[in-house]
């Protein structure tokens, strides 16, 4: 059984915006942030650099585990800021990249509006949904800024999940019945995942467009929740085209998509969000399947007990 303080300990310290060390009493790294690993370069077992513990801007908490002396250090340098620089160029460049193309396809329908001939009706319909392309793309940028800023409080109360997955499954209705994806709820109706309504339901939705958008015509995708001593597990399972072995661990990354599914008018956030909410909620996240094995995403929240 998982320990859930031991859980929520592991993701905060994976899931730190800093830089951030636990070296044991020989000053070897025990463990380490993504950030610090990424950023410093920074590697479990073996031993900091004495630059970085020496910087002025380093903060070292010493403690006690079991008799065994431990600190806790917070990295703050230069390299680290530019890499936080070069993290935040890259987003801004990737929306920007990603509402270009929505808004050049904006543009040459109002073009062909202005020719004669032309059914003007219909170019506008098709303009307005690419002015919706570029509302959601804006909405769910926010979004995601929001939850990583803290102003998003994620976790409140145990919430019943499965009405919740029947409410999204009844909402896709149309939108299913159009990809020609089968749609949907099953589960334990006593389960409940220890996180705020509105997240819950984001979660569910992003999971059941991910493979309302992604599986193809003819496959049936199932939303589906149990609970158990690991905790409560919130999946989406689909029998269509999948993905790659290569690409399954990135399909959380913001705006990566399978090659076959570049051309989706998906923003390529969804299951970035999905999974920092459930990462947020103490949970943890995972894409399993292959290609013409269909595609599973599984969302682990931790029991309250």
């Amino acid at each position: 059984m998982v320990n859930p303080d031991a859980l929520r300990g592991q993701v905060l310290l994976e899931e730190s915006r800093e830089a951030v060390v636990v070296l044991d009493a020989n000053g070897i790294v025990v463990t380490a942030s993504r950030r610090g690993r990424q950023s410093l370069g920074i590697r479990e077992g073996e031993e900091l650099s004495p630059e970085l513990l020496q910087n002025e801007r380093t903060l070292v908490v010493p403690y006690d585990v079991d008799g065994r002396q431990e600190r806790l250090v917070y990295l703050s340098e230069a390299g680290d800021l530019a890499a936080y620089e070069e993290l935040r160029s890259g987003f801004t460049a990737a929306v920007s990249h990603e509402l270009r193309t929505p808004l050049a396809r904006l543009l040459s329908l109002l073009e062909l509006a202005a020719l004669p001939g032309e059914n003007v009706a219909e170019l506008l319909e098709r303009a307005r949904a690419e002015i919706d392309q570029i509302v959601e793309l804006i909405d769910e940028v926010l979004f995601l800024a929001e939850l990583e800023s803290g102003t998003r409080v994620v976790s409140l109360g145990a919430e019943p999940v499965l009405p919740v997955l029947r409410e999204v499954v009844a909402d896709l209705e149309e939108q299913s019945a159009r990809a020609g994806v089968e749609l949907h709820a099953e589960g334990d109706p006593a389960a409940t995942a220890e996180v705020r309504p509105r997240m819950l339901r984001v979660v569910a939705r992003n999971l059941a467009e991910n493979a309302v958008r992604y599986a193809g015509p003819g496959t049936i995708a199932t939303l589906s929740v149990e609970s158990g001593d690991g905790g409560v597990l919130i999946r989406v399972i689909d029998d269509g085209a999948g993905v790659g072995h290569a690409d399954l661990p990135r399909l959380f990354e913001r705006f990566y998509r399978a090659d076959r599914s570049r051309a989706s008018r998906g923003t390529g956030l969804g299951l970035a969000i999905v999974k920092h909410v459930v990462a947020s909620a103490g949970g943890t996240v995972e894409a399993r399947g292959g290609r013409g094995q269909g595609l599973e995403i599984r969302c682990l929240f931790p029991s309250r007990r």
